[in-house]
């Protein structure tokens, strides 16, 4: 499971209604939440933290805050 698919599942989130809101196929939903090696855009975050009433700096913060600079 993704850090993405570990937060919705945390704040028990119904994903078919998330893909409903957000225009997302369920597929690529499902690819979003359980493939690490699936990227996430911008715009993809951003449209599901207005479906399940986050702020998207805190869904930005839980789904890369274990990135850090090399150096």
């Amino acid at each position: 499971m993704t850090p993405l698919g570990k937060y919705l599942a945390k704040r028990s989130v119904n994903k078919s209604e998330v893909s409903r809101r957000t225009g997302l196929s369920k597929v690529r939903l499902s690819e979003l939440t359980l493939n690490p090696a699936t990227k996430l855009r911008a715009d993809e975050l951003y449209l599901i933290a207005l479906a399940i009433h986050a702020e998207p700096c805190e869904l930005l913060k839980e789904v890369c805050g274990h990135l850090e600079l090399e150096g």
